[in-house]
């Protein structure tokens, strides 16, 4: 039987509604939160471990086949009021569903395999960025992303609704000092790849079939000099028109069409 909550002050909801918020509770509870129709499916079928369920009345009324396959696959379900799931949502037109999903300790990459090809992220602040770059990365067919510790939090909201699903099932690693760890792999024989519009060669003429790193730098500076200076090559995208730039996201697109594909 499932249980029904109707008071904002119920403790989960408090709980839910502070890992929305907050990447610290997040980190210490290791859980997130997923929200919608498509992306809860989508966490049961990718075989996540979601502790808790919960969706609303009508939810249940308009998808009763998707609440009760959903509701098999968690720990623990509850409906709840309107008002209340209101309280946790972050959404402007809520579907009404919604699971909080422990992180996969088995995603984290503790080593790079040769012959590879991972994406490194550095500095990303946007989340819907990267959503989107994850996403990509994981329908083109990439091994791994490799982010810095001052990329933006890979389980905010904003990411896991832009990541359509790939957080449940990119494997992915977060380094504290980028240009050490790039300096360290090109020792163990890793070609990496710094994309920049200056003094480099074209996406075009280089041979990826080695595999690596392609690295994406942050969306106003692009990548530090010290992550530019260890990487193997540089890299640009090739443009006809007069913009001097692309969203860090269309660029990741491009750069990893032409690298992982």
């Amino acid at each position: 039987m499932t249980d029904r909550i109707t008071s904002k002050d119920n403790r989960l909801v408090k709980d839910i509604h502070k890992l929305m918020l907050s990447a610290k509770t997040r980190k210490l509870q290791k859980c997130f939160v997923t929200e919608g129709l498509r992306l809860c499916r989508d966490a049961a079928l990718s075989g996540a471990e979601i502790k808790y369920f919960l969706y609303t009345q009508a939810a249940e009324k308009n998808s009763p086949q998707d609440i009760s396959f959903i509701a098999e696959r968690s720990d623990k379900c509850y409906e709840v009021s309107d008002d209340v799931f209101e309280k946790i949502t972050d959404t402007r037109t809520p579907q009404g569903l919604l699971c909080v999903v422990k992180m996969n300790d088995k995603q984290i990459m503790e080593s790079l395999e040769k012959g590879f090809r991972y994406i490194g992220l550095e500095k990303i602040q946007d989340p819907s960025n990267l959503g989107t770059i994850l996403r990509t990365a994981e329908a083109l067919g990439a091994d791994g992303v490799i982010m810095s510790s001052d990329c933006c939090d890979i389980y905010s909201p904003k990411v896991v609704r832009g990541s359509m699903g790939a957080v449940f099932r990119l494997p992915y690693m977060i380094v504290d000092d980028m240009p050490a760890k790039i300096g360290q792999w090109r020792k163990e024989g890793f070609e990496s790849y710094g994309s920049t519009p200056k003094n480099a060669e074209s996406l075009n003429d280089i041979d990826f079939s080695a595999g690596g790193i392609m690295l994406i730098g942050n969306e106003g500076n692009g990548l530090s000099d010290d992550t530019l200076g260890i990487c193997s090559k540089r890299v640009m995208i090739p443009m006809k028109g007069r913009a001097e730039s692309l969203n860090a996201s269309a660029a990741a697109a491009i750069l990893m069409y032409r690298f992982v594909c």
